[in-house]
């Protein structure tokens, strides 16, 4: 299937690594000229090279910017369209890790960490949607996808299901403000998520439990309906067919892609 994306332009959030990395490499492949955004410039220009090499009929672009203060986001936004002459895609997935550390509990859990998780991923993806927004309603069509979690659909940490039921409330509100001008928005949920930062994590959880690599793997693939991990990669497969054309029918909602949830019925 063709998906449409030749030629478009591609603003990708979180862009030096993990999911971010995968969605702005597959965009490239799809013949996108992909915009790769994150604060550390390094990592950026790093990943920008792999993304090249992804897709090399394609203009790959590393901008440093913080999407936790707007005007380093205008900023960024009009350089995209003064070099790439618009925007037609977003991907915002530019947030704080989760899972790296221990949960909280609410006497330990403070306002400032709170703050933090919404102040990156909540407001952070409001402000590049808010930025893109006039271009792609000036042009009558533009695709915005945020990468939430699951944990939007479960409790255990306070602060990681209050940023991604934010994400999922933005997301709605941006689809039906939008929508009447041609552009799409959406939410998708990652579960656990295969990335670089996997076998660091992997490796603390066996030394705090005494188990093997493959007990601890197998535990974490428990969860799912698949009975395994699904890849970063995996995940922008369904995140770029969302920022396509091909999906214009769906709007506003959300899409897990996390290998399923075992024993959950949504409706």
């Amino acid at each position: 299937m063709d998906l449409d994306l030749q030629g478009r332009v591609a603003i990708v959030t979180g862009a030096s690594r993990g999911i971010g990395l995968s969605c702005a490499r597959t965009l490239a492949t799809e013949g996108a000229h992909v915009v790769l955004v994150a604060r550390d410039a390094d990592a950026l220009e790093a990943a920008a090279g792999r993304v090249r090499s992804a897709g090399p009929a394609s203009r790959v672009v590393p901008v440093v910017a913080d999407t936790t203060d707007d005007a380093s986001v205008r900023a960024m936004v009009a350089r995209v369209v003064d070099e790439l002459g618009g925007v037609d895609v977003l991907v915002n997935a530019a947030a704080r890790p989760a899972g790296g550390a221990p949960i909280p509990s609410l006497a330990e859990l403070t306002d400032d960490a709170v703050l933090a998780e919404v102040d990156t991923k909540v407001l952070g993806y409001l402000r590049t949607a808010r930025a893109v927004a006039p271009h792609m309603t000036a042009q009558g069509w533009g695709r915005i996808v945020n990468v939430s979690g699951l944990n939007a659909r479960r409790t255990g940490s306070i602060a990681g299901t209050i940023r991604n039921v934010g994400v999922a409330a933005l997301t709605a509100n941006l689809a039906d403000e939008l929508g009447p001008h041609g552009v799409g928005v959406v939410v998708v949920h990652p579960g656990y998520t295969e990335t670089e930062r996997t076998p660091g994590m992997i490796a603390d959880r066996m030394a705090a439990s005494g188990l093997s690599e493959a007990d601890v793997r197998a535990e974490l693939a428990q969860g799912t309906s698949l009975r395994r991990v699904m890849t970063a990669d995996e995940v922008a497969d369904v995140v770029v067919f969302l920022a396509s054309p091909r999906a214009v029918a769906v709007t506003g909602g959300a899409v897990a892609a996390a290998g399923g949830e075992r024993g959950v019925v949504h409706y």
